[in-house]
């Protein structure tokens, strides 16, 4: 199984992070005891600017869920598309050759979900085989290649697309004044990114997945997610995530790499999800990685914010496109998300 291209996708509203602050400010102005506390919030997630699916002066006038579930079912369409077609595209695949679409999203619901949807929009295969996952969140994209390795495992003749779109934006709860909310507001950002996995008996070339896995934290699932009521998505984010991190990761994934015969320091590169800037930290700290190890990470933090499941999926475009590894060496790509769990995966160039 190889992972042969990945391409994104993005509104084109872009702020910078002080232009977001500033009109969230203004709106939030005469319900906060302190403005001032958004303005530190918002400095300390790493985020310079941000893609956004509306102009900034729009979102008071989404006033229900309805009508943000009705934005994201129609964006979410477009920049799938976008996305998909950026990624197959350049290798010379066309819609319709795709075999299976696996389908990732924690900011919106649909049925027909948005990958049937993407069937008539594109062209693609009236036998493609559809796998929608929702609720992973953050780890999605990750999961999402795991679950396209197995299937191309099974079919390895075939191709295999992993699209994640999030649109967290549409999100944000106007009227929730609480520190995770409005942490949220000015960490996540909007946009789609898709993956391209082939089977070995296929002709393209790429990254080898060698071996994946997927841990579970037993009796964390309020550490992050969403609280869900009739005015929509409420964000959960615990201050324990940095902690479980550190307590689980390092040895999460010695124990994966020692089922390939790996250590640590068998690894050149780590693609990881762009969590903010504690869980980066809580990433190398865990995994005792050197000061720029996550430098793409942050980079795509910095440059985009957190996508939740595109994430991790924006960092491994910019691997495969500019930093691709020598011949023979390893690479992990991980993510952690809702449950709490982590999915990892071990690549070979």
């Amino acid at each position: 199984m190889r992972i042969i291209g990945a391409g994104s996708a993005f509104p084109e509203n872009k702020y910078e992070q002080q232009a977001i602050t500033s009109a969230l400010q203004d709106a939030w102005q005469s319900d906060m005891d302190n403005p001032e506390v958004l303005t530190r919030l918002h400095s300390r997630c790493g985020v310079e600017q941000r893609h956004l699916v509306l102009p900034l002066e729009a979102y008071d006038r989404v006033t229900s869920w309805g009508q943000a579930n009705d934005l994201w079912i129609e964006s979410a369409q477009t920049l799938g598309r976008d996305a998909i077609c950026r990624a197959i595209t350049p290798l010379g695949i066309v819609p319709r050759d795709i075999d299976a679409l696996f389908f990732v999203s924690v900011t919106g619901v649909a049925s027909p979900s948005i990958d049937a949807r993407l069937v008539n929009r594109m062209g693609l295969s009236p036998n493609i085989k559809r796998v929608p996952m929702f609720g992973l969140g953050c780890v999605a994209g990750a999961a999402g290649l795991a679950r396209a390795a197995d299937y191309v495992r099974a079919f390895p003749d075939h191709v295999a697309v992993v699209l994640a779109v999030e649109l967290c934006s549409l999100t944000w709860q106007r009227d929730d004044r609480s520190v995770a909310n409005m942490i949220s507001t000015g960490l996540f950002g909007d946009g789609a990114a898709a993956a391209v996995v082939a089977g070995s008996d296929t002709d393209f070339r790429g990254p080898e997945i060698i071996a994946t896995k997927s841990v579970f934290y037993p009796g964390s699932e309020d550490v992050m997610g969403w609280d869900i009521s009739e005015t929509g998505f409420h964000i959960v984010l615990s201050p324990d995530v940095p902690r479980v991190i550190r307590e689980n990761l390092g040895g999460d994934v010695d124990c994966f790499l020692a089922e390939s015969g790996l250590r640590r320091n068998d690894i050149d590169s780590w693609i990881i999800h762009t969590g903010g800037p504690k869980v980066l930290e809580a990433v190398e700290d865990s995994l005792e990685l050197p000061a720029d190890a996550l430098r793409l990470s942050w980079e795509c933090l910095r440059q985009v914010g957190n996508l939740s499941s595109a994430s991790v999926l924006v960092v491994l475009q910019e691997v495969l496109a500019r930093h691709r590894g020598k011949p023979g060496t390893h690479s992990i790509l991980a993510a952690m998300g809702p449950g709490f769990c982590s999915e990892l995966l071990l690549l070979r160039w």
